[in-house]
């Protein structure tokens, strides 16, 4: 006879869960964790973690979950670790989570399973160790968990505790994505798109990442608006390819808020509006976006779109120019040359245009050959000089030939003023320098 009450306490408590009627379930459930019902426990754990019928208070989901986690209670066990992962109820403890983690993947739970071996990847809570994660990964894999095969997928891509297979990668991620993983779908467009490990395919990339797009993924939402632009396995379409732009800007994708602020900096595709292209240019610059920080400083210095301010430039240059942009490194050292929005530095020219020159930037190293031949922030050298010059003369592009013909007058003119030996030597160095 009590195991009849219970059984009917238990479906009147689920009962009145599934139609939402929250204060009536956990009146039931608490009668029935209180005595010790280990799948009430967890369900009392979950509505303290939701917040149904109660205040979220995770201190007392904790308390539920421990209760049927400490009865054997995978699912508990599962999310009493995500409570210590997350510093939820409880101070982060990673150490804590992959103990609970184990103790449910032990049992077979394929959540825990994945989370454990994400856990082996990174070495939080546990040793690092490569072989261990893809061996849980591949359990929770091989029960259908999605994020495991996509995770097996990333394994195989990257080469994490097996040997790097693009097939065995599109293998798993074609599984995740079938589940509407988003992030396989979007890692299958990128393979497919750069012929990584399988024959290029264009209109398979546009496939892939258009679900992953319509998924709200934003990387893939940018590639697709890029192909749409391009043509590239669909057809060519610059409306279509402005809403997948807007739409990934508007997810914060900072590739995506460059993109539209180039073709109103340009007109190419949209009216050309430099205030429109300033405020675009400005969000993907605070996102970090170095291209995108480099155009506004340019926006700064021509006065486009906003009054001319050569200090902001320079700032806008800098940031762009350390995160190792060519153009930014050599609009800074031109800052510190002529004194613009900066305080006239010679040697900051010098460094700043080196930097950009060592990236084949020819326009960089027309100007390093310039501060050399004039000794200034360098000690002046001839020889130097005439290599930089020879160097910007083979780099600059057909299309600049007054910019080729002056960097070859530079050449002679320098040429002489050296020895027999100082030229061969200048020769010897244009003709072994390598970019760095």
């Amino acid at each position: 006879m009590p195991s009849r009450i219970v059984y009917n306490d238990w479906t009147t408590a689920n009962a009145a869960f599934d139609r939402r009627d929250y204060v009536t379930a956990l009146r039931f459930y608490r009668q029935l964790a209180e005595d010790g019902n280990v799948r009430a426990q967890h369900t009392l754990g979950i509505m303290y973690e939701k917040g149904r019928a109660v205040r979220v208070d995770y201190a007392a989901a904790m308390s539920w979950y421990r209760k049927a986690a400490e009865q054997g209670d995978a699912a508990a066990q599962f999310q009493l670790g995500n409570l210590y992962h997350d510093g939820r109820g409880t101070p982060q403890n990673y150490a804590e989570a992959a103990r609970w983690y184990r103790r449910s993947a032990e049992q077979g739970n394929a959540f825990a399973q994945n989370n454990l071996a994400a856990m082996c990847e990174r070495g939080h809570g546990v040793p690092r160790d490569a072989e261990k994660a893809i061996y849980w990964y591949r359990l929770a894999a091989a029960q259908g968990n999605a994020l495991a095969q996509y995770n097996v997928g990333a394994a195989y891509e990257n080469g994490l505790g097996v040997k790097a297979s693009a097939l065995e990668a599109v293998r798993w991620y074609r599984q995740a994505a079938g589940q509407n993983n988003a992030a396989a779908q979007f890692n299958l467009g990128t393979l497919y798109y750069g012929h990584r490990g399988v024959p290029q395919d264009y209109v398979e990339a546009a496939k892939w990442y258009r679900r992953a797009a319509d998924q709200g993924h934003a990387y893939a939402q940018n590639n697709l608006a890029v192909m749409y632009e391009a043509g590239q396995g669909v057809r060519k379409d610059y409306g279509e390819a402005m809403k997948w732009y807007e739409r990934a800007a508007s997810h914060g994708n900072d590739a995506a808020q460059f993109s539209i602020g180039l073709r109103y900096d340009t007109g190419d595709g949209l009216p050309k509006d430099y205030s429109k292209a300033m405020a675009w240019y400005r969000r993907a610059a605070e996102n970090g976006n170095a291209s995108a920080q480099n155009n506004l400083a340019r926006m700064y210095e021509d006065g486009r779109g906003v009054p001319k301010d050569y200090a902001e430039a320079a700032a806008w240059f800098r940031r762009a120019a350390e995160q190792g942009v060519a153009a930014a490194q050599f609009n800074l050292g031109r800052a510190y040359e002529l004194g613009r929005g900066v305080a006239k530095d010679y040697k900051q020219a010098v460094q700043w245009y080196r930097r950009a020159a060592d990236q084949e930037d020819a326009t960089a190293q027309f100007n390093l050959g310039t501060m050399y031949y004039y000794g200034r922030g360098v000690t002046q050298d001839f020889v130097e000089a005439h290599k930089w010059f020879a160097l910007a003369a083979a780099g600059f592009p057909a299309t600049m030939a007054a910019n080729i013909e002056r960097a070859l007058n530079n050449c002679q003119l320098i040429a002489a003023r050296l020895t027999q030996l100082q030229r061969v030597e200048a020769h010897v160095l244009a003709s072994t320098w390598k970019p760095k």
